[in-house]
């Protein structure tokens, strides 16, 4: 594992000494400082892998650093901080994550050492709402060519991260999330590789294949043939909009289906709010066929995007995924509570079931059975699992 380091900028001294103190006790280096010229020349050279900075300061505020930082194709994981608002925070992350920075979180002033200590040791690659790592960098100048002969040699493997009934905290079933082991690269996040997969015209291939790898893991994991459907472990799946004008996509599920055995109302096809709503008539024939033929669908970070009601009542969903940034940052904003309250009304007076990703403390599960939300999933309940220790999570509940 690389050697952590803490990168501080805050016009408070004590503060980024405190912020020092307590990553030094967590066994990561840390340096601070309250100049921007010096701060940059340490992203350069000490290339910190962790970075903290405040919103407000007098020579160059934490905005202005935010986009320097883009344009420097930084991929430290980011915490911000401030006194402000949290609606101001949140717009600050929503910002930083449009320029494709790597944030971990926010930090209200004065902020827990705990919460902190948690930010530091959360992994930088961590899997975003989309069902992709948040990831820069060493994927940056991968090659098409390069990718296909990775699918074609079975370099693709899957990670599967829990889900579970929020009333009971029993487990309710698996998302599947792509990774790439590549010889010469190590371990490559999908953020870096699914961009080149849509742009190279391999991205139905790669969806295939993930999807091919996900069935053969239920088959051979997930016995629920003799569970009723209400029991059934279930496996969420990410499709690309890119997808939805295959005409061989629903043929291939369903042949596989029967192939391993597995009942299509076990498989949950998520799609994100945006990509959905491209194509409304595209969609909306797929979606409705492969609903038909039982198969669920889930509509992946919602409340993101900017499509119309109307167009989520005539989409045939089964599923509404609140997006992670709300549920993360619900303990500390009353506004990401709100999102999250209406979300979940809007599912129940539509018939939808409800997941919220991204729950990673206690308070906010607590949060979503108060609201009766069905299902979570985030780093609290579980994070992603090898096939093996998803096995054993299903074997022992």
């Amino acid at each position: 594992m690389n050697e952590q380091k803490l990168l501080i900028i805050d016009d408070d001294d004590m503060i980024g000494q405190t912020m020092s103190y307590i990553a030094r006790s967590i066994g990561i280096e840390a340096h601070a400082t309250s100049q921007p010229d010096e701060f940059f020349e340490q992203v350069e050279s000490w290339k910190p892998t962790h970075i903290a900075l405040d919103l407000v300061m007098p020579d160059m505020d934490g905005v202005e650093v935010l986009v320097e930082l883009a344009k420097r194709e930084c991929s430290a994981g980011i915490i911000i901080t401030s006194g402000v608002g949290p609606r101001v925070l949140d717009a600050a992350r929503r910002s930083a994550g449009e320029h494709g920075l790597n944030i971990i979180g926010v930090l209200s002033k004065p902020f827990s050492p705990a919460l902190l200590r948690q930010m530091l040791t959360t992994e930088v690659n961590a899997v975003d709402g989309s069902g992709f790592a948040s990831t820069r960098g060493k994927g940056r100048d991968i090659e098409v060519g390069e990718l296909a002969e990775a699918i074609e040699n079975g370099e693709i493997e899957l990670a599967y991260q829990p889900k579970v009934w929020c009333n009971s905290g029993l487990l309710a079933g698996f998302e599947a999330l792509a990774r790439w082991r590549s010889p010469q690269r190590g371990m490559v996040m999908p953020g870096q590789f699914i961009p080149v997969a849509e742009s190279g015209d391999l991205i139905k291939r790669l969806t295939l294949e993930v999807m091919d790898l996900a069935m053969e893991w239920m088959s051979e994991s997930l016995d629920d043939s003799q569970a009723d459907e209400d029991d059934w472990l279930s496996m969420s799946i990410n499709i690309s909009a890119l997808t939805l004008d295959d005409p061989h996509f629903i043929n291939h599920v369903t042949t596989q289906c029967k192939r391993f055995g597995i009942a299509p109302g076990r498989l949950i096809f998520e799609l994100t709010e945006t990509s959905a709503m491209q194509d409304p008539v595209t969609s909306l024939d797929l979606l409705t066929r492969l609903r038909m033929k039982g198969f669920q669908l889930s509509i992946d970070d919602f409340g993101t995007g900017y499509s119309s009601m109307l167009q989520l009542v005539r989409l045939p969903f089964s599923e509404i995924k609140i997006d992670r940034s709300f549920v993360m940052s619900a303990s500390r904003s009353t506004e990401s509570r709100a999102v999250i309250r209406s979300i979940i009304e809007l599912g129940r007076s539509l018939g939808l079931r409800t997941t919220a990703e991204g729950v990673e403390d206690a308070e906010t599960l607590e949060y979503l059975k108060e609201l009766r939300c069905e299902l979570a999933q985030g780093y609290l309940i579980s994070k992603p699992l090898s096939g093996a220790e998803a096995s054993s999570w299903a074997e022992n509940g």
